[in-house]
Formats: structure tokens, sequence, C-alpha cells
């Protein structure tokens, strides 16, 4: 720990504070000078960020929050370090005031106490905190761009996946007895089978004969617009999402907010991610009687579809899973089941990828701050169709590869978390003395801080006082 002579306690006075916007530099210029070497911090919003104005740069103007502390006597990089250790920024968001956007007023900032250390050992203190963290950003940067590839590299394999590279080994040693062609063409037949089956069910119920030629109203699926879609391999073929569909798509249950607290579970959109979901026992629990959650009930196997979100989350897809069975689902997304002879794993996997998502929001309408998809947006999505066999596989292909890339992305965000630490342990270490060693040559904290105060007394009694414009009578 440092010893009394080689730390001091320092307010920093509120004059030292300058808080100005475009509108002062057409009022009084002399007000707005900022300076290399002035510390900024933001006060408003995003409180505690940190910079200091470079040597070269032209004149700028600050939105409100942000303040200038314009430092004499002391290291500017040191005040900017020094603002950014953790117990100074936990006294920022403490004594930050406000409803719908919390601040720091300045006379607050000017009662902040920041430990001061001798002029030589600030500058000490300076050089091992820009050599550490200097090695510790560069390592934050490896670890963002492994991330940032990771990324790429889900959408490459996504892709790969959906054009057949994937599997093209696998179509090598392996032969299907049926092909995508014929998959469809059975999958349409049976779609038709079980339409007329619930239209002879309807009639029965309503104790009336089938009328003449009802087979004729028999919704044909919409036909898939594969323009400007990747070539498939021998043996796929491009189908509409609709011919796949054995029920739905239906959109989600809508209660009020009054019937939320107690019940059943039910998912929201804020509760899955692509290949991610909270647990059963996370979601929210809403009153719904018997007959609804029987209609709205998600089943193992069933895909839902966020239909209403900001662009960047639109279309969202999730898989149920046997944890998730019985759960019910909102009325911003849509769930649909499809035919058991088509991967609904595959189907979400395509969905997430850039091809599938880009085909699923294409006809996306633009509402405030968000959009949405409609059930026949879902419809005519295009869907490469391989035969079973080669969907299962890859489905199987793909949940290992994205789960290797699932436990990569844990260990850099783990890693990112423990730069985060051991940025703040350094920091705490460099203003409690631990950081570098001490000098007791050095001239103490204590007659820098009287010379500074010195200064600025003299200073103060320089300024002549301003002078108040007489009233004009009337």
């Amino acid at each position: 720990m440092l010893s009394a002579r080689n730390i001091a306690n320092f307010a920093i006075n509120f004059d030292d504070y300058r808080l100005i916007n475009q509108a002062d530099f057409e009022i009084e210029n002399s007000r707005t000078q900022v300076t290399s070497g002035d510390v900024l911090l933001t006060i408003v919003g995003t409180i505690g960020r940190t910079a200091i104005v470079p040597q070269k740069t032209q004149e700028f103007a600050l939105q409100r929050s942000v303040a200038v502390l314009k430092i004499s006597g002391v290291d500017s990089r040191y005040i900017a370090y020094a603002l950014s250790t953790p117990e100074i920024q936990n006294w920022l968001q403490e004594n930050a005031k406000g409803t719908a956007q919390k601040g720091v007023y300045l006379k607050t900032l000017g009662t902040l106490p920041i430990k001061i250390a001798p002029k030589e050992e600030q500058t000490r203190i300076v050089a091992k905190l820009e050599e550490l963290l200097s090695d510790l950003d560069a390592g934050v940067a490896e670890l963002k761009a492994a991330q940032h590839k990771l990324v790429q590299y889900r959408q490459s394999l996504l892709k790969a996946a959906v054009t057949g590279a994937l599997t093209a080994d696998w179509r090598a040693q392996n032969t299907v007895p049926e092909s995508g062609a014929a998959l469809l063409a059975r999958i349409l037949q049976e779609r038709r089978a079980r339409w007329e089956e619930k239209q002879f069910a309807k009639f029965a119920s309503q104790g009336k004969a089938p009328p003449k030629d009802w087979q004729k109203k028999y919704p044909e699926p919409v036909q898939p617009d594969a323009t400007g879609l990747p070539e498939l391999p021998q043996g796929w073929v491009w189908a509409s999402v609709d011919a796949l569909i054995f029920d739905g798509p239906q959109n989600g249950l809508y209660l009020p907010a009054s019937q939320y607290g107690s019940g059943i579970p039910i998912l929201r959109i804020d509760d899955y991610q692509i290949g991610w979901h909270r647990c059963r026992k996370q979601l929210n629990l809403v009153a719904a009687d018997v007959e609804t959650s029987h209609a709205f009930a998600l089943t193992t196997g069933d895909i839902v579809i966020n239909r209403v979100n900001s662009m960047t989350h639109l279309g969202k897809s999730l898989l149920i899973s046997k944890s998730l069975n019985g759960v019910l689902f909102e009325s911003n997304m849509m769930r649909l089941t499809l035919s058991g002879d088509v991967s609904a794993e595959f189907m979400t996997y395509y969905l997430g990828s850039d091809v599938g998502r880009t085909r699923l929001i294409q006809g996306a309408k633009w509402a405030v701050n968000q959009a949405s998809i409609n059930q026949q947006d879902v419809r005519r999505t295009a869907f490469p169709l391989p035969p079973t066999e080669e969907q299962r596989a890859l489905a199987d292909i793909l949940r290992e590869q994205l789960d290797a890339v699932v436990d990569q992305e844990a260990a850099i965000t783990a890693a990112l978390h423990q730069s985060t630490a051991q940025r703040q342990n350094i920091l705490r270490a460099a203003f409690s003395g631990q950081l570098v060693p001490q000098d007791p040559s050095d001239e103490p904290a204590s007659a820098l801080l009287a010379r500074i105060r010195a200064e600025r007394a003299a200073q103060a009694g320089s300024k002549k006082p301003r002078s108040r414009k007489p009233k004009e009578s009337a």
C-alpha cells in the first residue's frame, strides 16, 4: 500500500470542469475551448467512459453528456486511468440521478475523490499500465477476431449443408432408394389424403354428405421460387415449405398482461435464439383454460418462427425439444408441424442460414421500429429437399459441428470475462500502490497538491470580477 507520504485523496474542484456543446461554440468560443490533454468523461447515459484529447485535433463540439476535465499538475493519462478503476466506476453509478436517463451532476462530480501519487510515480504507473493493458488489449482483439471467425464459420457450415457440399462424401458412400423429387411427390400425395380425411370428418360432424366436386377445393401448395438460389446436387429438389407442412402455420396466443404470473409456461420471443432457448422453469407463466392450452400447446418436433421483431431478429426459428413439450407460445410467433419424412432439425438449421433466412424475410413488412412476416411468407419459402436419409445425415453432422462451435464460443466468452476481470485487477493494483515500486526520493503527493492549490488560488485572485450591465429604466 502507498504510505501517507506518497498518496493523498484529491477532490477535483468543480471549477476544473467545463460542460460544452454546439451552442457554446456559437455563443462564446472561449468557454468551449478543448485542448490537447483534456480528459473527457461521459456523465449521462453510458456513464464512466473516458478519453484524452490528442495532441493534434481539430476543434469539435461535445454533447451535454460529456464533461471536460482540464488537468494541471497531474498527468492526464493518470487521471483517465484512475477514472476507469472499478471503485470510481461504481462511485459514478451510485451517484447518478434521474429517471428516464441517469446522469451525474457536475456539482456532484466535483466531490469525486481521486488518489494522487507523486508526480514521478504517476509516470511509472502510467508506463506500466500502458505496457500491461496494451498486451491485454491485444489478447482481447485476438479473442474477438476468433469470435467473429466462428460466426463466419457457422454460416459457411450452414451454407455447405443447404447446398449439399457438407454431405458430398456421404452421397458418394451411400445409395438411397428414393430421390428428393420422389419424396416430394409422396409427401404431396399424403398431404392431400390428410386434407380429404379432415374434410370427411368435418362433413360427418355436421351430419352432411360431401358436396359435389368438393375435392376441387383442395388448397394446392405454393410453388417455390428458386430464382437466384444455389444449384442443388443430384437427387435434391427445391420445394416450398408449404408443401412440407402437415399442420399450420398457426399464430400464437395473445393474453392480457393481467393473466401472466401463474399457470402454464409460455414461450416468448426473448426466450430463444437460433440454437438456444431458456429452460422450462425460467419461462413466464400464464393463466389459460383447458381449451386454449390444448390449441396453443407446443409438441416435440414442432418449429416456431418469430414473426414480429426488429429486422435483425425477425424470422429466428426454434425446434421444440422434449423439455418444451406442452409449453404455450405467444402471438408474435407462429408454429408449424412438418411431414414425418422431413427432418424438422434440418429445416430449422436451414431457416437459420443466410440462404434460408433471406428467403423467409424477403417479403417483410415494416412498421414503427419493427418488421413482420406472415403465414404466406413462411409457406412460399423455398427449401432444399434431399432424400430423407440424407436429411438425417445432414442434421447429425451439423449438430456435432455446431455443438463444437458453441463450446468454442463459450470458451472465448469466458476468456473475455477473465480479461475484463484482469483489467480491473490491474487498475485496482495501480491505484493501491501495488503495481510499481515507490521511491522515497519522490516529491510527496501532499507537496504536489499544495503547489496545485497555490497556483489555482493565484489564478483565481488575478481574475477580474465580472461587471453586471445596469438595468435600463422603463
